[in-house]
């Protein structure tokens, strides 16, 4: 038996979309922001910082052989890994406020998503034509000489982007024009093959054939903002009681009663994630703002003024059907929830950068040998084994001395050193075993412990630190 009534499938294929050309004041501000980060990533391995003998001199390096983050003048040890955090917090931070103030402002002009989506496109008109051409090339079931050379040239285009885009990605690891040379002579290691031919991979594919379905599909972003956002948020919207009812405008009867809107589907045409912002918002929307260029450039030409489709919030709705002005935009981006994320932001990056100006340039980690927890040495005063690292953040190599204070009568000993001094390299870290001595008669009780304090003092600057640990003895 048949079912009449079959159960709909709950996959759509992917409707190809064409965007068409467009021009305006956000259309010529998305050029601009794609070139500044475009040129910041592909651009920012290559600039050098003089740091001084034996350190590298990129200006930004993640060092994971040498575990440091370098960044112009700012160096990051493993253990200053909350500075990373932080920054972390502000980007969290930072994209809730402009959500909360401007809606998906990010999505739909710094997105890495977006901003080679964009060049990917604009590299598919240079090579196929505008929305028109394209789209014929598209339907076109021939697959004649033409094609082939469009089809071609095109993904030829888009490959040597998303070389570009590996590329510049592994130069963040290794010193760029050294591993440049290297990867151009085959003498740079595997993973630096391999990551490059990843990231070559997912550009080409999330840039040229993915697209908007990476933003409607695998980013969580577009389910997350409702909750950043209220009615008082500046997103793109469309005027329906100014644009409707829509129709084409003539010199019948009826002219004068319809709207603005003269259903041209320029809007639409343009839209990069193929949605009609009339039919109100959508989560698909990335408010890239080309659809506010569009409808503005037909204002314009049939007379009407701008802002059919523009920069609104939802409380200004009853106050423009109204006749009324709406709300300054200062009043919609300066409210308790904005200003709430730009407090804690900026508590947030004061903090980081405090500790940043006061953390030491001589600093030890202290770890107790507990196997065996003491020794009993000839004498019967009783020894402590401890694992003390220290790290020298100049550079330039450093005399670093050290000393345990606590018990009066506790002194130290150094591993293969006569004295209580060790050179410590530049910039470096430095594992130093060390021991601490409590006289007969001075040591705590059996299964006791007492507090000791080992110093280290860079013998160069008299610039100290220290790290709390305990002293077990064996009892008298």
């Amino acid at each position: 038996m048949s079912d009449s009534n079959p159960t709909p499938s709950l996959y759509a294929a992917r409707e190809p979309i064409f965007p068409r050309r467009v021009s305006g004041k956000f259309r010529n501000l998305k050029w601009f922001i794609m070139a500044v980060t475009l040129g910041i990533y592909y651009l920012t391995p290559f600039l050098r910082w003089d740091r001084g003998p034996n350190l590298p001199d990129q200006a930004v390096l993640i060092d994971l052989a040498n575990r440091r983050f370098y960044f112009f003048w700012i160096e990051i040890w493993p253990h200053e890994f909350y500075f990373v955090a932080g920054l972390l917090i502000m980007a969290g931070l930072g994209l809730f406020l402009f959500t909360s103030a401007l809606g998906r402002v990010w999505c739909g002009y710094t997105c890495p998503q977006t901003v080679w989506t964009d060049l990917y496109i604009l590299v598919e008109r240079w090579i196929e034509g505008d929305r028109n051409a394209r789209l014929r090339l598209h339907r076109q079931k021939k697959l004649d000489l033409r094609k082939v050379r469009l089809r071609i040239t095109k993904w030829a285009a888009w490959l040597l982007i998303g070389l570009a885009t590996g590329g510049a990605w592994v130069f963040y690891f290794a010193d760029a024009p050294t591993l440049a040379v290297d990867l151009v002579t085959g003498q740079a290691h595997a993973i630096a093959y391999s990551t490059i031919a990843v990231l070559t991979f997912t550009t080409f594919l999330f840039g040229g054939f993915a697209r908007e379905q990476i933003c409607i599909y695998a980013c969580p972003w577009p389910r997350i903002q409702a909750a950043m956002m209220d009615e008082d948020t500046l997103t793109v919207g469309y005027r329906p009681w100014r644009g409707e009812p829509r129709g084409k405008h003539s010199k019948s009867a009826d002219a004068d009663q319809r709207g603005d809107c003269i259903d041209c589907m320029a809007c639409v045409n343009v839209c990069p994630v193929g949605i009609d912002i009339r039919d109100g918002q959508q989560m698909e929307c990335i408010t890239c703002a080309l659809c506010i260029d569009a409808c503005d450039d037909i204002m314009a030409k049939i007379g009407k003024p701008r802002g059919l489709i523009d920069y609104m919030a939802l409380s200004d709705e009853t106050r423009e059907m109204a006749g009324e002005k709406p709300k300054p935009v200062w009043s919609h981006i300066l409210r308790p929830r904005t200003v709430l994320y730009t407090a804690l932001w900026a508590m947030v990056g004061f903090a980081l950068v405090y500790a940043l100006f006061i953390r030491p340039e001589v600093d030890l980690t202290v770890a107790p040998v507990r196997n065996p927890t003491y020794v009993t040495l000839s004498d019967g005063s009783i020894r402590n084994t401890y694992d003390v690292r220290l790290r020298n953040k100049h550079g330039e190599p450093r005399p670093f001395e050290l000393s345990v204070s606590g018990d009066p009568a506790y002194r130290i000993a150094l591993e293969n050193e006569d004295d209580t001094v060790v050179e410590v390299p530049a910039d470096a870290a430095y594992l130093q075993r060390v021991y601490v001595i409590a006289p007969r008669g001075t040591q705590p009780a059996l299964g006791e412990a007492s507090d000791v304090r080992i110093w280290v003092e860079d013998q160069d600057s008299g610039e100290r630190a220290h790290k709390d640990s305990t002293f077990n003895g064996r009892g008298q």
